[in-house]
């Protein structure tokens, strides 16, 4: 049985992964899950997956090092998946430490932990293990408003805000280690993700959240800012592929080939909540363009992103199966379906379902 340890498991993206994994694998592979529980990292995310004996959670830091390296000398590591990152902008420009600190330390621990675990004696390491390092199209920095414009994994690494530089950063320790050690890793670069379980601080579910209360949309600058959107489940599969077939020490970028203007991505948002609210929902009539509120533009915003996945395609076979279309409708409809769980994020409450969980275990 292959065993994996997934740091940041918790959160958005790594709590999907999970559930993917353990979708398509089942009881062929282990996982154990690694999370510091900060604000965006929440356990309810994966309440139905507790009790599997091949999936456990372990509370820790990835800047501890007697804890990483506890996890690695207990268990025979074949798979690492690198998700634990701060990763909103906002907070990076008002605390860029704190994203030093967990990007790149933090990184810096998991190689350091992974190779002392697998190095052999002559250099070289054991078969079968590699490290995945999940990181973002942000690095890239800002492309011009020219639709034949994209990101290549040629690209300069060109970052524009503390978010962004912290993860460049960790890009180039894991290349680094790739270059120095011959270390067995590879780095994906993907684009802005959403679906089910995403905090409400990103756009996407926040736009959600506050239209449904009736609060105001706020919209940095002109709204026209370009983000490319990839489906959740679509990124857990590339990880999946890239770890299984991907060249050992090469950088991946998984776009979803859906770009749209940020005010684009609000109009869409309120267009099919008006759509799948019944009449005789009271939100209904909360869902308003009149909430869209423009406020003053993000430092250091990047004005377009978008990733070419070529290479990704023509050497794995992965190509983004969900349209946006279809992707954000099924992104709504989770959200208006688990409403309770939007509560307890909004309010603070997930952390309460951590305690309730796991305070009496050791």
């Amino acid at each position: 049985m292959r065993t994996y340890l997934v740091t940041g498991g918790a959160g958005f993206i790594g709590s999907n992964y999970i559930h993917y994994m353990l979708d398509k694998y089942d009881y062929d592979i282990h996982i154990i899950n690694v999370d510091k529980l900060t604000y965006a990292g929440n356990l309810e995310n994966l309440k139905d997956i507790e009790g599997r004996d091949n999936y456990e959670f372990i509370r820790a830091d990835i800047c501890d090092k007697e804890a990483i390296a506890k996890i690695f000398a207990e268990n025979d590591i074949d798979r690492v998946v690198h998700f634990a990152a701060e990763s909103h902008v906002d907070r990076s420009i008002k605390d860029p430490e704190v994203f030093v600190n967990t990007n790149v330390l933090g990184t810096a621990v998991m190689l350091n932990c992974a190779k002392a675990a697998w190095e052999l004696p002559d250099g070289t390491f054991k078969p079968d293990k590699k490290f995945l390092h999940v990181s973002t199209d942000e690095v890239y920095g800002s492309l011009p408003d020219d639709d034949n414009a994209f990101f290549y994994e040629t690209s300069p690494i060109d970052p524009h805000s503390p978010y962004s530089a912290s993860k460049a950063s960790s890009d180039m320790l894991v290349k680094a280690y790739i270059d120095t050690y011959h270390f067995p890793a590879n780095i994906t670069n993907c684009s802005n993700n959403y679906g089910p379980y995403q905090f409400p601080e990103k756009l996407i579910p926040l736009i959600i959240n506050n239209s449904l209360a009736g609060k105001n949309l706020p919209v940095y600058g002109d709204g026209k800012n370009v983000r490319d959107w990839l489906y959740v489940m679509d990124h857990a599969k590339a990880i999946d592929m890239v770890q299984e077939q991907g060249v050992l020490g090469e950088r991946y970028n998984i776009g979803g080939h859906n770009e749209k203007q940020n005010i684009e991505i609000i109009n869409i948002i309120l267009e099919t909540l008006q759509e799948l609210l019944p009449d005789s929902d009271p939100r209904k009539a909360n869902v308003s363009k009149e909430l869209i509120t423009y406020v003053t533009d993000r430092k250091g915003h990047d004005r377009r992103y978008a990733i070419a996945p070529d290479k990704i395609k023509a050497e794995i076979g992965w190509y983004p199966e969900t349209m946006f279309k279809d992707g954000i409708r099924l992104t709504i409809e989770w959200y208006l379906n688990n409403m309770k769980w939007m509560e307890r994020v909004t309010s603070g409450d997930y952390q309460k379902y951590y305690e309730a969980m796991y305070s009496d275990r050791k």
